[in-house]
Formats: C-alpha cells, structure tokens, sequence
C-alpha cells in the first residue's frame, strides 16, 4: 500500500511539537512523506519543526517548512500563496494546532476563553477560508481536522473553552463537508482520546499533577480499555487514511481514535 499520496501536495499545520516524541502534526508529516506526498510543515515556531525534520529528512527531500501562525488570517493567506507559487495546487489539508487550558465556566478567565477558542477552533475556520478556494477550481481535496474526545464527553478535567472549541470543529467539519461535496472535496475529523504526545511531559503534568508525568499517565491509562496508550502516529494513520483515495466516499463524519475510552459507561 505504500505510495497511498503519491503526487498529493499536503499542509499539515502544527508541525512542529513543544518537545521530543511523536505529536500528531509531527507524525502526520512523516507518514504523508512515507506515502509519497509532498508536505508543507507548518508551526508558529520554526525552532519546533527541527525535530521534524530530522524525521522527514531521511524518508523524502520533498518537504518545505513554513513559518505560519494559524490564529491571524494574513499569516494563513501567505502560507497558501507560498505553497500555490511553489507546487501549484494544494490536495491535502491537515489542521493539527490546538492545546486545553484548565478551568470551568467560573475559573476559567475570559481571556482564555477568547485565545483558546482562537487556538483550537478559529484556526480550522482560517485555513478552511483561505485554502477552499483553491480546491474549489481544482474539482476536488481532502481536509482533515483534528478534534478531541473533550468534544464528545467528559475526559476527567474541567477544560470548558477547550471542549467547546473542540466539539465546534467537529460540527464545523460535518457542516462545511455537506456544503463543498459538490466540488469534490471531503472533509473529516480524527477525534484523538488521551494521547501520549509531547504536550503530555511539557505542559500537561506541570498543570495538573505538579510535575509528576507518570501520575497523570497512570490516571490517563486508566480511563483506556486497550492496555496501552496511543500516541501521535496513531492519529496520523487515521488521517492519512482520510486523505487517501481509499476514503473516496468517506465525508463529513468522525474517526474516533481513542483506544475505547469514549464508549466506556462507568
């Protein structure tokens, strides 16, 4: 099955990751590599994108980093004009940025509400705006947007804003994949559960557990039937598989990648 995107050019937004391991942007890059895409690999820090590239490097020369902050449109509009000049077409879009913020309705401060609705949901919204167009005059595309199981039901933390602008990209997804199926293009979402990716050690323990990283994975575990915790390369397969022809007749539906947790009852 190898070469499933040959000749696909691919943006995957949130390239990069806030350490080492596989995040889902950073292994979403590699594998679309692995099966023949030309990827565009974006992060607001160009700094994060060098582990990717140390990754990319040996599986394919066709890649391009690009420095993008996916929360400001004109930032968006010249990743898409850059990548245009380039290879002349766009088949594939992956949004990957997102990231919670603690705290219910009252904790939580109306400043991060605003910054992680932008974060998480007006990113998808931004490069959705700018890169249709384009999909539009080719007669067709892919978008894959990720989400998370803190839009579908409680995942153990008050994360109000988070679980919000989640489950709005979900419903953004099945609403703009209904509008544009007559041009071609199909859009989905992969639905991560609780993940061992870099965020995990970087942001995630101190937040929560004071630091304590193998609490909070043991207490993550926990809620997962499967004996293991996934990690990035697992959200990337599911959305290399809806990038792919394979998926041709797949739109405007979900792919939950979450080792059971969301289907638990108790």
């Amino acid at each position: 099955m190898a070469g499933r995107l040959a000749g696909k050019i691919a943006i995957i937004t949130g390239g990069g990751s806030v350490g080492p391991g596989w995040g889902n942007g950073r292994a979403a890059a590699v594998r679309f590599a692995e099966e023949g895409a030309t990827v565009v690999v974006t992060d607001i820090r160009r700094e994060a994108m060098e582990e990717t590239e140390r990754h990319l490097s040996p599986v394919s020369s066709d890649y391009v980093l690009e420095q993008c902050d996916v929360t400001d449109s004109s930032s968006v509009e010249r990743l898409v004009k850059s990548t245009l000049s380039k290879f002349g077409r766009i088949d594939v879009l992956v949004n990957n940025v997102g990231g919670s913020a603690k705290g219910g309705a009252v904790e939580l401060t109306e400043e991060d509400w605003l910054k992680q609705l932008s974060f998480n949901l007006t990113s998808v919204f931004l490069t959705c705006k700018h890169i249709l167009p384009t999909m539009i005059a080719q007669n067709g595309g892919a978008i894959i947007n990720t989400a998370s199981t803190s839009g579908i039901r409680w995942t153990g933390s008050a994360q109000v804003a988070y679980a919000a602008a989640k489950a709005g990209v979900i419903q953004f997804s099945r609403v703009t994949a209904v509008q544009y199926a007559p041009h071609n293009i199909r859009v989905n979402t992969v639905v991560p559960g609780q993940m061992h990716t870099p965020m995990v050690e970087a942001r995630l323990a101190r937040q929560r557990e004071g630091g304590d990283v193998e609490i909070l994975l043991q207490k993550r575990q926990s809620r997962i039937p499967l004996p293991f915790m996934g990690d990035g390369r697992d959200t990337a397969n599911a959305a290399l598989f809806l990038a792919s022809d394979e998926a041709r007749f797949i739109t405007g539906t979900e792919v939950v990648v979450d080792g059971g947790m969301s289907v638990r009852c108790d």
